[in-house]
């Protein structure tokens, strides 16, 4: 089978499954490009990026066939990547970059609407509400909510206790709940 342009996502990862090169090949078109600008928003090492998208995509041709068919192909991917990163970055937290760090719309030819979500969370209520948590809150609640980790995970990623991303989470969505409450009122 030889894979198109066209076709969805979740038969591209079927044909990926039975070993079709050219799936692979639309999948990683249509996908590494986001991934990447997800990636470089969290990673300052290009080369880290790099080869946390080759994981990503390598993972993707081993197994395809893990994939339940449940929710997109989109967020599955973007799973693999961020776990590929977590990986990626434990001893290496100089190429962790701050959380919500603001990349310019502008300095990209095409935005996503994943991109656009976000830039709509970092500039609306909720991004004014975010600014004001301090630096471990905001990392706490960029790994779990946005990025979707576990505990766990993120608290591989950021250097820290699980129980300390609990806590912080904790706290952060109190202080989002009383900020976004007030700006009603």
């Amino acid at each position: 089978m030889h894979a198109e342009l066209g076709s969805d996502d979740p038969g591209l990862l079927s044909a990926v499954a039975h070993g079709d090169l050219d799936a692979l090949r639309v999948l990683y078109d249509r996908h590494a490009p986001w991934l990447s600008a997800r990636l470089t928003r969290r990673c300052n090492s290009p080369e880290a990026v790099a080869d946390v998208l080759q994981d990503t995509f390598m993972a993707l041709w081993k197994g395809a066939d893990r994939w339940r068919g449940d929710g997109e192909v989109a967020a599955w991917l973007w799973g693999i990547a961020a776990r590929r990163l977590v990986s990626r970055l434990r001893g290496h937290r100089e190429d962790l970059v701050l959380p919500l760090e603001v990349v310019s719309a502008s300095s990209r030819a095409e935005t996503s609407a994943e991109e656009k979500v976000l830039l709509g969370v970092e500039y609306g209520d909720l991004g004014a509400a975010l600014q004001q948590l301090s630096p471990d809150m905001r990392a706490v609640v960029q790994a779990t909510v946005l990025d979707g980790l576990t505990t766990r995970e993120a608290a591989q990623l950021l250097g820290i206790p699980a129980n300390t991303v609990k806590t912080r989470l904790f706290r952060a969505k109190a202080h989002l709940r009383q900020s976004l409450t007030e700006d009603l009122a």
